[in-house]
């Protein structure tokens, strides 16, 4: 059944300079960007402030999930791009980042998932302008330590990893995940290396109860989860799964004071925010508490 947006969730969708000269760059790279594929509702505003999420290993996703609007097809996947590290360095130079955000499609037809070209894309960046924040947002790679070690050794400022929901609602929302796989590599990044920053995000509205959200957040304060961003779900179309509910704004404050009681290092909590949404916020808190245990 169709529930009508909320006024706090309707956005004015116009574009601009700014944001017409990112997508004309996006194409002449070749590069493809979360922003697109997935409807993300803050696009005008981010390719406005000449910024973006890029998206490598293509623009089919090897999985179903039901809440996501990236185009799925497990038997033909496009083929990796060996030109994609170099030109996401360029687009970061071009775009003057400070920030940049790096997420994939889940790759399950890959031997190691697409770990090692989240290296190549790291390095390349690094490679440019080592003072640069990497954060990447990466599949579970099938629970492979190995392709976890691969990214980890690129050394990123920021391992995120998205546990979406709460657990009971993985069958319906995310059946080809497993959230105690997503917990396990969460806490695997501080084993592997205790200097990077580990991030997660859950979106509402998919049908939890309040006590299954916190739940879902101590789990990730378990694992030593640094970073966490909570949002409202908005179905991509009528086939994807139904919005349950609508979270008022007071809520997710809510949810952001109880995060940050848990020991989260940043809340980004409110019905708009998505994984990447507003990143250099997160730059800033880091670099603020380097500076302070310097």
């Amino acid at each position: 059944m169709y529930k009508r947006k909320p006024s706090w969730l309707r956005v004015g969708y116009r574009s601009n300079e700014h944001s017409l000269e990112v997508k004309e760059m996006l194409n002449k790279l070749s590069l493809h960007t979360v922003c697109q594929e997935a409807k993300c509702p803050n696009i005008v505003e981010c390719f406005g402030k000449r910024t973006a999420t890029f998206m490598i290993l293509g623009r089919i996703c090897t999985r179903k999930c039901t809440f996501c609007n990236v185009e799925k097809n497990q038997s033909t996947p496009l083929a990796v791009d060996p030109l994609e590290p170099e030109h996401v360095a360029q687009a970061v130079a071009q775009l003057k980042l400070k920030h940049v955000v790096i997420t994939s499609v889940s790759r399950d037809d890959l031997e190691d998932g697409g770990a090692s070209q989240f290296a190549k894309v790291i390095r390349a960046i690094k490679d440019m302008d080592s003072s640069i924040i990497v954060e990447v947002l990466i599949p579970d790679f099938n629970g492979s330590l190995a392709a976890l070690q691969t990214v980890a050794a690129a050394k990123p400022e920021i391992i995120n990893h998205n546990v979406e929901t709460v657990p009971r609602l993985y069958p319906k929302v995310r059946p080809q995940a497993i959230y105690e796989r997503s917990l396990e590599l969460l806490a695997r990044v501080k084993e592997l290396d205790s200097s990077i920053h580990t991030k997660s995000g859950i979106i509402l509205g998919l049908g939890e109860q309040k006590e299954e959200v916190l739940q879902t957040l101590k789990d990730l304060r378990a694992v030593d989860c640094d970073l966490m961003t909570i949002g409202q779900y908005l179905a991509p179309s009528a086939k994807h799964h139904p919005v349950i509910e609508y979270v008022s704004p007071e809520e997710f404050e809510y949810y952001k004071k109880v995060g940050e009681e848990y020991g989260f290092k940043y809340v980004a909590s409110a019905p708009l925010v998505r994984s990447s949404y507003h990143a250099e916020k997160v730059s800033e808190k880091l670099l603020n508490t380097k500076e302070e245990m310097d």
